[in-house]
């Protein structure tokens, strides 16, 4: 299993994946909004999307678990 984590403090502008989805190593997962500027969380590992821990609009901090990937 591999945690995708926030790289940075800000909000959740877009989710562009769903639970269940397969993703590719580097493949946008989530899109934070962090003054002003688009940020895309990517995959670091492929495998298929187990679990979401965030909803658009969330604020997150660095460090934090935004998906779960196996």
């Amino acid at each position: 299993m591999t945690n995708i984590k926030a790289s940075m403090a800000g909000s959740v502008w877009k989710i562009v994946v769903s639970e269940g989805d397969s993703v590719e190593t580097d493949q946008d997962v989530v899109i934070l909004e962090s003054m002003k500027m688009e940020i895309p969380i990517t995959a670091e590992a492929g495998g298929v999307v187990k679990e979401l821990k965030v909803a658009e609009g969330d604020f997150v901090n660095e460090g934090d678990v935004i998906a779960i990937i196996a």
